[in-house]
Parts: C-alpha cells; sequence; structure tokens
C-alpha cells in the first residue's frame, strides 16, 4: 500500500516528503543551526556533537545571558564532509534542542490506514516540543515520549497521538524539518522549592534532610492547588507503611493513585485479615492458612461487586483504598499477566490501561513513585519530563532508570520504603 503525500495546494506547508531536503536549500555539507539556551551548558554540549560524530563547527553568533532568568544565545555554522553525515550530526543536535536557524515548515503526510503511520513518521521524545506549520509554531499538545505528533489545519494544532490511536487520513509530521524541542535545563541553584530536586540519585545523602525537602514539596503543591499523583507498589503495605500512605490520602495529600492489582489486594487482605501475602504485618508471623488471605480477598471482592461496592457493604473499613473511596480519589488499578483475580476494578486491557494512566499523568503537577518498577515506567512513559517526580526504591538500579529520562525536576532516594513513606507522612501531618 503507497502511502499518499498531501499536494501543495491541499495543505500549504506539505513540503517534499523526502527527509532531510529541506533544510532552507543548504549545501550538502554545511548548515547554520541556533541554540537557545538558559544555562550555556546546551552550547558546549552542542559542540561536543558535532566534533564527536566528525564534524566541525564555527560559531557565528553568541550573546550570553547576564542574569539568571536571562537565556543565552549561539549561532553556529556545522560542516560535515557528506549530506548523510551532516544529518545524522543534525539529528543528534535536534534532541539537545538545536534548531536550523532557517526553518521550513514540517513535513506531513497522511496516515494510510489506521494505526498505521507514514514510514520516517516523528518520534517524540517527553519534552516540550513546537512544530511548524504554515509560517506558525504550534505547541505540541500532551507530549509524552515515543508517539506520532499530529496536525489539525483547522484551528491549528498540533498534538501527540500512540500509533494505536492513528486514523486513517491524519496527518502526520514526518522527518524533523520544521521542529523544534526545548529539553529542560536544571536550575542555576538551589532556590525555591523544587529547587534541590537536581541532585540526581544517591544513597548517601542525608535521608532526613531530604524527606523533609520532599515534603515540603508535596506541600506546596497540594496547598497551591496542584494534583499529586502517587504510584505504589505492593511493598508499601508488605513493609508497614500502608497505615501512613492512608492517612495522606485522607487527609488531602494525594489527589489520584495509580496502582497495580496486587498493590489494592494486598492493602484490602490488610484490613481484612491483618497480613499481606499472608504475612502478618505486625508481627512478621505467617498464620496458619495465611496464604490463603489474598484469593479470599479477591473473591470477597468480586462478591461485592467493586472496591466502592465493598466499602458501602462495610466489608472494607480502612486502607489506602478505602481512604481513596471515601474521599473521592480517581484510582487506576492496571493489571498484568501474574495477576490474580483479579479484583473487578482491575483494567485488563493494556491499551485501555495505558489510556486511562495517561488521562492522570497529562493532570499531574507532582508524581511520587514509591517502590514499583513495573508501573513507575507505565506512569514515567507518559509524563512529559517538564513534571516534577520523585522516586524511591530500595535497588539503585531502578531509581536510576527511572529518573534517567530527561527531567529537570527529579530526585530519587535509595533507601527502604517502610522507613520513606511513615517519615513523609509525620513531617507532611505531624511537624
Amino acid at each position: 500500500m503507497s502511502e499518499p503525500v498531501l499536494p501543495k495546494d491541499a495543505i500549504p506547508s506539505v513540503d517534499d516528503p523526502t527527509f532531510g531536503t529541506t533544510y532552507d536549500g543548504a549545501a550538502d555539507d554545511r548548515v547554520v543551526v541556533s541554540i537557545p539556551s538558559r544555562r550555556g551548558g546546551r552550547t558546549s554540549s552542542s559542540g561536543r556533537i558535532v566534533m564527536d560524530m566528525g564534524g566541525s563547527f564555527h560559531v557565528e553568533t553568541f550573546d550570553v545571558g547576564t542574569r539568571k532568568d536571562e537565556t543565552s544565545y549561539c549561532r553556529m555554522t556545522v560542516s560535515a564532509d557528506s549530506q548523510e553525515d551532516l544529518l545524522s550530526i543534525l539529528h543528534e543536535l535536534h534532541r539537545s534542542g538545536a534548531t536550523v536557524a532557517d526553518p521550513a515548515d514540517v513535513t506531513l503526510r497522511a496516515a494510510p490506514a489506521d494505526k498505521v503511520v507514514p514510514r520516517e513518521f516523528y518520534s517524540t521524545s517527553n519534552h516540550p516540543t513546537e512544530v511548524r506549520y504554515d509560517g506558525e509554531w504550534l505547541r505540541v499538545e500532551n507530549v509524552e515520549m515515543d508517539c506520532a505528533v499530529v496536525v489539525e489545519p483547522d484551528g491549528p494544532r498540533a498534538h501527540t497521538k500512540i500509533l494505536d490511536a492513528i486514523e486513517e487520513g491524519d496527518l502526520v509530521v514526518t522527518g524533523e524539518v520544521g521542529i523544534r524541542v526545548d529539553p529542560p535545563e536544571r536550575p542555576r541553584d538551589d532556590s525555591g522549592p523544587f529547587g534541590f530536586m537536581q541532585g540526581g540519585v544517591s544513597s548517601e545523602r542525608p535521608s532526613e534532610s531530604l524527606i523533609r525537602k520532599i515534603a515540603g514539596v508535596v506541600t506546596e503543591t497540594a496547598e497551591g492547588g496542584g494534583d499529586v499523583l502517587v504510584v505504589p507498589g505492593p511493598a508499601v503495605v508488605h513493609s508497614g507503611a500502608g497505615d501512613d500512605l492512608a492517612r495522606l490520602v485522607r487527609e488531602g495529600y494525594v489527589d489520584m493513585l495509580s496502582a497495580g492489582n496486587g498493590f489494592a489486594v494486598h492493602d484490602i487482605e490488610r484490613d481484612r485479615y491483618g497480613t499481606s501475602l499472608g504475612m502478618d504485618v505486625e508481627t512478621m508471623d505467617h498464620p496458619r492458612e495465611g496464604h490463603k488471605h489474598h484469593i479470599y480477598t479477591i473473591s470477597e471482592i468480586i462478591r461485592a461487586g467493586s472496591i466502592p461496592d465493598a466499602v458501602a457493604d462495610g466489608i472494607v473499613e480502612s486502607g489506602v483504598m478505602y481512604e481513596c473511596v471515601r474521599n473521592d480519589v480517581p484510582y487506576v488499578l492496571a493489571g498484568s499477566i501474574r495477576d490474580d483475580g483479579p479484583l473487578p476494578d482491575t483494567i485488563t486491557d493494556v491499551v485501555e490501561a495505558q489510556n486511562a494512566i495517561r488521562e492522570q499523568a497529562r493532570e499531574a503537577d507532582l508524581v511520587l513513585l514509591m517502590a514499583t518498577l513495573l508501573h513507575s515506567v507505565a506512569v514515567g512513559n507518559c509524563l512529559p519530563s517538564t513534571t516534577p517526580t520523585v522516586c524511591v526504591d530500595i535497588d539503585p538500579a531502578t531509581v536510576t532508570q527511572l529518573l534517567d529520562r530527561g527531567s529537570a525536576q527529579a530526585t530519587g532516594m535509595v533507601t527502604d520504603i517502610g522507613m520513606f513513606v511513615p517519615r513523609l507522612a509525620g513531617a507532611i501531618l505531624d511537624d
């Protein structure tokens, strides 16, 4: 099936669809790029990219901002031995925030069928992105990584679409012409409520001090009308920290919850039987037939109809899920291949679950990832790089993986979740 290329008289901004030929008529081996930067680091990193890839550059203009709130600007000519090499360099520069100095409009091609994108479609990062359409820069709405960009001429507007949502005839951005990306840069200092969130991952930073700072961010977000999204794993319940997370929900410091079937099951099991995965959370004993408690719990919720029905019937009387229901905190429970049951509230269609998580991620002003790699990755994939994120896990590799996403406001803490949540709740509610 051939992919239709829209004629220029149909959409004014459509250029020749051949990738890399619309760099403002640039010579085969050189092109001028512009690089805005709020810290200057983007300029130096761009120079390294060019040299590491075998190219060369000449700085034509370099205006340095003299205040913290000013943007520096660099204009340089980039050269390479061939156009192929030049396009490879430009691809990497594009990812770091550089743009061709005199860009053309984006190249648009119509999707040939539902869920089918044109070849060479532009795959998004999680950074703020704009596309140039009919001479005007349009902000790409709902930006997240690994999506296509669709332009709607009526408006006009540009927005992301996952491949599963592509419809035949959608005008999909292809190549990298007429696109500019603005990777967030870390603050110059640690001032402001989010200033400390640039320290990366460390198990050596003072825990109490860091927890107090995270508590301050949660409080600042909640009291400022922002939405706090919490992503907890079953370890929160296993470690005995579920009661403190429930307190945070009850007191209004959690606005949305995204978890898996297992978290909800063990949270309710804790209420019904005092165990989590068959272990007494208080004594760490394994009562007789405790291994059946979780499946009994699932059966009771299925019999009731749903978690809200079980709360209304008095079957569930405490815990995180109970507080979510009582305080109208929306939750998404995403299923997995290993789930028991599952609970009737659990979304078992993976695409439906992704879309539900995506809606939460778009509304979140702060995200707390708590001891779950699986669901943290699912949520993280939907987050723009501008959303402040805190990740807590006992495994340093997990924390590093989750925070290595180009976010300017992210911090990781390598510690026991059973210590973190009670201290966080205490710092927010008791101090």
